[in-house]
Parts: structure tokens; C-alpha cells; sequence
């Protein structure tokens, strides 16, 4: 008992030092995310582009894409049932999961990526999604984590990366000069912003998991400890009553030597 309530302590050191380190990692990515956001809305939504009709308009016919952060290690089952359902819940839609305990994949899974293969093979993704909206093949894209919200609690969220929400009112603050082509141009910005947003998301997921897998060790923990305690007082109870036997028995004796003796 005391080997793996040892290895258990190592495994919820390390998922607090993960936590934290994946917190101000995701941090950064949030602070400098929301002024992209703020940034990317004042270009999209520019009263002169909208009158020109030069913005991003994704047909509303067109196909969801969604993009699934899942989680590679242990004690992580719950936090992937979530994934799960979620992609259970939209079979229609294109897919791209991230996590290789997803073992879902049809047709419509676009690419299918480990955890551990994700800033290697990010690329691929950028690429794909350059690709999507250059042809405008979507009509959103959608992507779905767990969010870390403090050192307690996390929550599997899902959020619109394009199109970029739009908060009623057209920018009329700041005017733009393109001098280049103003289609590619926006499209190359929305790219950026989706995978900024996807790059903010797995920080984001990956402060998650580690909490998630802190709490399932610190509950490991505590029931190995109850389990101890437990033990401890069994053998207590065990030696009071082997003393107790052994004091009735020579109680036993004393009282036949007496009856002997007269």
C-alpha cells in the first residue's frame, strides 16, 4: 500500500506542476486572443468593407467543420467521454480530432492527430484550414476542449473560430488602404485568428486535463489514506482483542489453580 500511495503522491506532484506551468502558457495565449479578437472585428466588420461587400460571407448551406482537443494520458476518461459525445452529437460535420484516445474516424474525419504529434503536425491543420477558406467550404468552425477556468474547476466548451462572432455594429472608427488583394487578405487574417485560437484552445485543454487528473489522484489519495486508517484501527481492534483473550485465559487459569488449592 505504501509503494503506490507513493507513486500516487509523484503523479499528483506532477500534474500540479503541469497545471501550472499549461496555466501561464494559456494565460498568455487568452490576454493577447482577446485583443486579436477585438482587432479582427474591427477589420471584418469595417462599415466600408460590409457596404462594399467585401467581407467573409460563408454560405449558410455549407457543411460545420469542428475541431476536437481530446487527451492522450491516464486518468483522463471522463474528460474525454465529453469529447466523445460531443462528436457523437454532430456525425454530419466534418471532423478533426486531436487525440489518439478517440478512436472514432469516418469519412468525414479530415485529419486525426495525437496529443504528443500536435506542434509537429500543426502545420497540416493551418494548411487545411488555409485551404477551406479560400474555397469557403464551411459555414463554421467550431472548436471543442475542456476550459480551465481556476485551480478547482474546468468546463468543455465550445466556440466559434469563424465566422468571427459579430456584436451587432458595423466599426466606423477606422478606415483601411489595401494594397493588395483585400479577399486574400482577410482570408489569410481569419486563418491566423483560427489557429490562434485552436494554438490558445489545447494550452487551455492541457491546464484541464492535469487538473482533472490532480483531482482523481488527490481522491486516489484520500481513499488510501481512509484505507490506512482503516487498517490501522483493524489491526488496533485486532491486538486489544487478542490482549483481552489472553487476560480471560489466564483469568481462566488463575481461578482453576485456586479451585485446586481449595
Amino acid at each position: 500500500m505504501s509503494s503506490i500511495k507513493n507513486v500516487v503522491k509523484v503523479m499528483n506532484f506532477h500534474s500540479l506542476l503541469r497545471v501550472d506551468k499549461a496555466r501561464k502558457r494559456a494565460e498568455h495565449y487568452l490576454n493577447v486572443g482577446n485583443e486579436i479578437t477585438k482587432i479582427l472585428s474591427e477589420i471584418l466588420y469595417n462599415k466600408n468593407i460590409v457596404l462594399d461587400k467585401k467581407g467573409l460571407t460563408p454560405d449558410p448551406n455549407k457543411p460545420i467543420l469542428d475541431i476536437y482537443v481530446a487527451n492522450d494520458y491516464g486518468y483522463c476518461g471522463d474528460f474525454n467521454s465529453s469529447v466523445r459525445r460531443a462528436i457523437l452529437n454532430n456525425p454530419d460535420n466534418y471532423k478533426i480530432i486531436i487525440g489518439k484516445k478517440i478512436v472514432y474516424k469516418d469519412d468525414k474525419t479530415i485529419l486525426k492527430i495525437e496529443k504528443d504529434d500536435f506542434n509537429e503536425r500543426f502545420l497540416e491543420i493551418q494548411h487545411y484550414i488555409d485551404k477551406s477558406l479560400l474555397n469557403m467550404d464551411y459555414s463554421e468552425v467550431n472548436i471543442y476542449y475542456n476550459h480551465y477556468y481556476t485551480s478547482t474547476t474546468f468546463e468543455f466548451k465550445k466556440i466559434k473560430a469563424f465566422p468571427v462572432e459579430f456584436e451587432g455594429e458595423y466599426y466606423e472608427g477606422n478606415d483601411f488602404v489595401a494594397e493588395t488583394d483585400l479577399q486574400k487578405m482577410l482570408i489569410s487574417l481569419v486563418s491566423f485568428y483560427i489557429c490562434y485560437q485552436l494554438k490558445m484552445c489545447e494550452c487551455i485543454s492541457e491546464a484541464a486535463e492535469n487538473l482533472n487528473r490532480n483531482q482523481i489522484t488527490r481522491m486516489a489519495l484520500d481513499k488510501i489514506e481512509e484505507r490506512e486508517v482503516e487498517e490501522k484501527h483493524a489491526l488496533a481492534r485486532q491486538k486489544n482483542e487478542e490482549t483481552c483473550k489472553k487476560n480471560v485465559e489466564n483469568f481462566k487459569t488463575l481461578i482453576a489453580i485456586g479451585d485446586q488449592n481449595g
